[in-house]
């Protein structure tokens, strides 16, 4: 279940912070997730998946994806020397999980524009 990867106590404090602005800062982590996770698939350049884990990580952490920024982490410390196989892995772990948490973000969403 996605829960266990999405920390809803930072989710239930953004919400409070942003009020009204909450679902477009929900859209925006959504969009900038899907181009973050086409530029990880579609680049080789140790130093380019490193820069764009590490934006990755930062928006994760920020929206509560516990498991996403660790994942995004470790790709941006060890960009430059795992095996071209471990980093196809590593993007696909990344693009699994947010797979399995990108649900939580659209439910999230939903509730928030119907209240």
């Amino acid at each position: 279940m996605a829960d266990t990867h999405v920390d809803h106590e930072a989710l239930s404090a953004l919400r409070e912070v942003m009020e009204d602005s909450y679902p477009e800062l929900l859209d925006t982590f959504l969009a900038d997730s899907e181009n973050r996770l086409r530029e990880l698939q579609q680049t080789a350049d140790a130093d380019a998946l490193s820069s764009v884990a590490h934006s990755f990580k930062g928006s994760s952490s920020n929206m509560g994806a516990t498991r996403l920024a660790v994942l995004c982490q470790e790709l941006e410390q060890h960009a430059k020397d795992k095996s071209p196989s471990e980093i196809i892995k590593l993007v696909a772990d990344i693009h699994n999980e947010f797979a399995d948490v990108r649900p939580v973000y659209v439910a999230e969403r939903q509730r928030s524009l119907t209240h």
